[in-house]
This record gives C-alpha cells, structure tokens and sequence, in this order.
C-alpha cells in the first residue's frame, strides 16, 4: 500500500512538473477565423505544439477580439502578447521600411512578392529587433484591385470619392488621385461600407469576400498593384526565453506557414475575384485612362518611398533588383 502511495505522489509529481513547465502564447490577430490568413496561423499553432510536445500552446485570437488591428504591434513589443500577425504597411508613419511591400507596382505578383519578402527580411529583422520583434513568418494577400460603389472610366470619376484607407501608402494613393481617404480597420469595414462613411477601397478579393462588399459596392477593377503581407512577429524576450529546441520548432514552422500560406493565397485569388463577379458585381480590368493615372501615381510613391526610406530603402530595392 505505501509503495502503491509513493508511486502515485512520484507519478502527480512529474505530471505537475510537466504542466508547470508548458508556457502558453497569446496570438492576436485583425481577421476573422474563417480568413485564410487566421486559418494557416491556427495550422501553424497546432504544428508548434505538435513539435514541442505541448511545452509551447499559442492560442490564436481572431477578429480583433484581444487587440485591435491598430494595437496588436505595440501589444507585442510589450509583451502583453507574445506573438502577433500585422499588415507592417499600416505603420509606416514609425518607419518607413514597414510599408516595402506596398509601394505600388513593384511586385505585383506572387513570384515578385516573394522575391521582393527575401530582399527586405535583413533590413526588417534589424528594425523590428530595435522594436524588442523578432519576426517569424509573412505571407501575401492577393494583388490589390479598386473597389467602386458606381463606375469609373475616368481619373475625374474619382475624384472626392471618399475612400478606405488601411495604411500611409493607401491614403498616399487616395490623395493623389483626388479622392478623400478615412483610415478604418478591418473589423470596422462593413460599417463604414454600410453606412456610406466610404464608398471606395483599394484591397484584395479576399477582403472583398470577407466583407461581402457587394451588398454595398458594385464595381471591382483587378489593378493588381501590390500585394501586401501580413507579418507574424514575436516578442524578442518571449522568444529568447525560450528552449533551443523549441525556438527551433517554432522557426521550422514558421517556415512551414509562410510557404503553406503563400499557396493557400495564389490558389484562392481567381476565386475571390470570381465570387465577387457571382455575386452580381461588375469586375473588369481598369480603363486606359485609369490604369495612365495609376502609373503616374505608382511612379510619384516609388520615388517619395525611396526618399523616405533613406539607406534602408536603397538597400531593399538593391537587394530586389540584384535578383
């Protein structure tokens, strides 16, 4: 009886041991579980305990629900989360290396926003490591089209348009084709689309299908101007606390998501942009006019981007062209 005693206090004592030493991560992020983005992160959270044997559980937070889109970033670099994903793009104002993936027509396909990800991932680790960031993984929306409550054939069809903006580089496009950008989150979209405080938006199809922007907007344009990544970054001191072996599982699969992701994105695209046609919008290429105003635009933000981005910036694009 007192062996049978022994054991059974030996056996608690080990399974306590186990549990004390599993550490769980909190993972905000601004779309919805049903967003490919969210549901290549929950792969990505059940691989990670998967090969940490359930010493490390991160617990994905859809929709907004932890942090808002805006505050998920800060939230990281203070460890009030340890990991989070952020389109970097919408913090440009902190630095302008952040939005390298939005200047419009750089890379405007899959292949090209890859190859433009690995020119720029030296000078991002460098400025998210001063911000207490590591980063782990990105992955790319689809190409961005325009989206229109009415038909535009002209660059004056778009003027004082009021128009969704989800970052500088979104506004920078609004202003300069004489429309009036509001900034608005993700989660705040149909709102703003429902109420008419917006009634234009540059985005990917995915969005579009996410919101059901049909049931408020009635004209699409597949510009393909960029394609935008979200970035899934850790705080620096969460991820040095952790083992080798699980700071090794965790950067295999982060691997392992940026590729599964950018797979689930290519292969999705045509449908998004079919789905939004299915649904009774009028989806085209843009007019020659419009796609001459796009181009000027393109051409004025890569050389101001260039500006701002200073030695950091020469650096990407260096790099990007090199390839």
């Amino acid at each position: 009886m007192k062996l049978t005693t022994t054991a059974s206090i030996l056996a608690l004592t080990v399974t306590l041991a186990g549990a004390a030493s599993a550490e769980t991560w909190d993972m905000p992020m601004a779309y919805p579980a049903s967003n490919y983005h969210t549901k290549n992160a929950q792969t990505f959270a059940d691989a990670v305990a998967d090969c940490s044997d359930g010493a490390l559980e991160i617990v994905i937070h859809a929709g907004g629900s932890l942090f808002g889109g805006g505050e998920i970033k800060r939230a990281v670099q203070l460890g009030e989360a340890q990991i989070g994903e952020r389109l970097l793009s919408a913090h440009a104002n902190e630095n302008a290396v952040f939005s390298y993936d939005s200047v419009p027509f750089i890379a405007t396909s899959f292949e090209a926003s890859e190859a433009l990800r690995a020119a720029a991932l030296p000078t991002l680790s460098k400025v998210l490591e001063e911000q207490n960031l590591v980063p782990l993984y990105s992955v790319p929306w689809p190409a961005q089209g325009l989206y229109f409550a009415k038909p535009v054939e002209t660059p004056e069809d778009m003027e004082g348009v009021r128009f969704r903006a989800y970052n500088s580089i979104t506004a920078r496009v609004a202003e300069l084709a004489g429309m009036i950008p509001t900034q608005i989150e993700a989660a705040d979209l149909k709102q703003a689309l429902a109420t008419g405080v917006v009634s234009a938006m540059i985005s990917s199809g995915s969005t579009g299908v996410d919101e059901s922007v049909w049931e408020d907007m009635t004209n699409f344009y597949d510009v393909k101007a960029w394609l935008p990544r979200n970035t899934v970054f850790v705080n620096k001191d969460a991820f040095e606390g952790l083992s080798a072996e699980i700071q090794t599982c965790l950067t295999q699969e982060a691997e392992a998501a940026q590729s599964r992701g950018t797979e689930m994105a290519a292969e999705l695209a045509g449908g998004f942009v079919s789905t939004l046609a299915e649904n009774g919008m009028d989806v085209n290429p843009p007019s020659d006019a419009i796609n001459a105003k796009l181009k000027e635009i393109g051409e004025t933000m890569s050389a101001e981007w260039l500006e701002s981005a200073g030695d950091d910036g020469a650096a990407i694009m260096s790099a990007y062209q090199a390839q």
